[in-house]
């Protein structure tokens, strides 16, 4: 790939966002210490600008929250020449009044998933700044990028449980008695491996049913969520271009750059 064409900017895209470019692009295989990430990196423009997209459960939704390849897909990202990850995702949503098709732009998360690789730095005393998880300046970019479409909440707690499953219904009444407003399967590890990388990062989430706790009958059904983003993709996907054609720099802003003065065990890629 020539200097000029590695995409500073790149998407995550989640349950049902598989590809993101109208025109040409360049697919790119890259193979990272962690392995495959979870499929090839497509490359191609938005807004005249080089960008990289990464199906985050694979083509074919071949992985599931609790087992993708976390850390190959960051470092994969990094090494083509991102800096800079919008991560479009669905969501469940814990509030009655944010119902599907609703889009909200985090700033906060919450972590409840367990026995995933979360960091690349498994020694040497390597510890980040992550009390605000996500960019500003990629916030920013989301919230300006706002159609009419698509209703937006402008900021929200998400909290990222393990799956597959879904929540039990006293599960979703916890998270929701906590003020969160948003519930997810694979928010995290990936906004800290973003951070570890120094890449500023961003979700996105697209509200596809209202969780178990908060409405009758038989709960969550993974047809349903899919169905519903299915619905919302286009204006979704749309927001999401808005969101990269208003970012101003490619390079890393200065809190994400969390490693200064610090010796790390390996060179960032």
């Amino acid at each position: 790939m020539s200097s000029h064409s590695r995409p500073a900017l790149a998407v995550i895209g989640g349950s049902g966002f598989y590809d993101f470019f109208d025109n040409d692009a360049t697919t790119v295989e890259v193979e990272t210490p962690y392995g495959s990430p979870s499929a090839a990196i497509a490359v191609g423009e938005v807004e005249g600008r080089p960008v990289a997209f990464l199906p985050r459960h694979g083509k074919n939704h071949e992985y599931a929250p609790h087992t993708l390849p976390y850390r190959a897909n960051l470092w994969a990202l990094r090494s083509l020449g991102a800096r800079r990850i919008f991560a479009p995702c669905a969501v469940g949503g814990l509030r009655a009044d944010w119902g599907p098709g609703t889009v909200a732009v985090p700033d906060q998360l919450v972590d409840r998933t367990s026995g995933r690789p979360q960091t690349y730095f498994d020694g040497g005393g390597i510890h980040v700044s992550f009390a605000d998880p996500y960019c500003d300046e990629l916030r920013a970019a989301a919230l300006e990028a706002e159609t009419d479409s698509l209703p937006m909440m402008h900021s929200a707690t998400m909290v990222v449980v393990e799956g597959p499953r879904f929540s039990t219904r006293a599960e979703s009444r916890w998270f929701a008695a906590q003020g969160w407003e948003l519930v997810n399967m694979t928010g995290h590890p990936e906004a800290v491996l973003a951070r570890e990388l120094e890449m500023c990062y961003a979700a996105v989430a697209l509200v596809t049913d209202l969780d178990a706790g908060l409405e009758e009958g038989g709960g969550v059904h993974a047809a349903d969520v899919f169905a519903e983003f299915k619905r919302n993709l286009a204006p979704f996907k749309e927001l999401i271009r808005r969101a990269v054609g208003a970012v101003d720099g490619t390079e890393t802003c200065e809190r994400c750059r969390v490693h200064a003065g610090v010796s790390l065990p390996f060179e960032l890629p």
